[in-house]
C-alpha cells in the first residue's frame, strides 16, 4: 500500500481525500501546518512515498516547507495550489515540486496525480543498468546522477528528465513525448510544468557546461552534455 502524508489545514477536505484515498489502497496521514509537516518528515519512525503538500497553512507556508526540505530528500511532492495561481505553481516546482494540482481538487485526480508520480519515481529505475555517455552517469539502481565523477543533487523528476533525454542523445525530443515519458500525462496548452522541470536542471548543469540543454524552437529540448 502507498503510504503519504497530507498537509493541509482544511479538516473537511483532508478527511474527504484521506477516506477516498483509503479505499483505493493508498494510506493517507494527515497534518494541518507546516511546522508538523516539517517534524513528521524528520521522525524516522515515520516513512513516505510521497507528500501532498498545501501552499497556504499556518505556521509554516508550504513554500517555506519546500525551501526548508533537505536537498538530499529523495521524497516525491505534489502541491495543492489555489486554481488559477500560476505564480506559487512555478515557484514551488522551481523549489523541487514534482506535481501540482488545484483546488479545490477531485480526489479522483489527486488520486491519478499520486500514481502518476510514484509510477514516473520507480518505472524508469526497473531498469537497473547504468547509464553512461561521457561526462555523465546515471545510476538507475540507487537513482544518483554524477558529472566529471562528481555526484549532483538532483530532484526525482530530473533524474527522470535526465534518464529520457540521455536515452535519445543527440536528439531534439518533443515536449509531447518528454510529458508523456516523464511526468506521465498529455501535454497541455498552458501547463508549464515542464518546462520548469527543464529550467531548473539546466541550471544545476550549467557549471559543467553553457548550454547542457538546447530548446530547440517549434520541436523540445536537445541534451548536449
Amino acid at each position: 500500500m502507498t503510504h503519504i502524508l497530507l498537509g493541509d489545514d482544511d479538516d473537511e477536505l483532508t478527511q474527504l481525500l484521506q477516506e477516498y484515498l483509503h479505499n483505493h489502497d493508498v494510506s493517507c496521514d494527515c497534518v494541518y501546518d507546516g511546522e508538523q509537516v516539517l517534524k513528521r518528515l524528520q521522525d524516522p519512525g515515520y516513512q513516505y512515498d510521497l507528500l501532498v503538500l498545501d501552499i497556504m497553512m499556518p505556521k509554516i507556508d508550504g513554500l517555506s516547507v519546500l525551501r526548508q526540505l533537505p536537498t538530499t530528500s529523495q521524497i516525491p511532492v505534489i502541491m495543492l495550489t489555489a486554481k488559477g495561481d500560476e505564480i506559487d505553481r512555478i515557484i514551488g516546482l522551481e523549489l523541487g515540486a514534482d506535481d501540482y494540482i488545484a483546488k479545490p481538487c477531485n480526489p479522483r485526480e489527486l488520486l491519478a496525480r499520486i500514481n502518476a508520480v510514484i509510477k514516473r519515481s520507480t518505472l524508469i529505475s526497473t531498469d537497473i543498468a547504468p547509464l553512461n555517455h561521457d561526462r555523465l552517469l546515471l545510476d538507475q539502481g540507487h537513482r544518483i546522477c554524477k558529472i566529471d565523477g562528481l555526484e549532483l543533487q538532483v530532484t526525482g523528476t530530473e533524474f527522470d528528465l535526465l534518464v529520457a533525454l540521455l536515452k535519445q542523445q543527440g536528439e531534439v525530443v518533443s515536449k509531447e513525448w518528454l510529458s508523456q515519458t516523464v511526468l506521465q500525462r498529455e501535454l497541455q496548452p498552458f501547463d508549464r510544468s515542464l518546462d520548469v522541470h527543464v529550467s531548473r536542471l539546466r541550471k544545476k548543469l550549467r557549471p559543467f557546461h553553457d548550454d547542457p540543454i538546447k530548446a530547440v524552437r517549434g520541436k523540445g529540448y536537445q541534451l548536449v552534455l
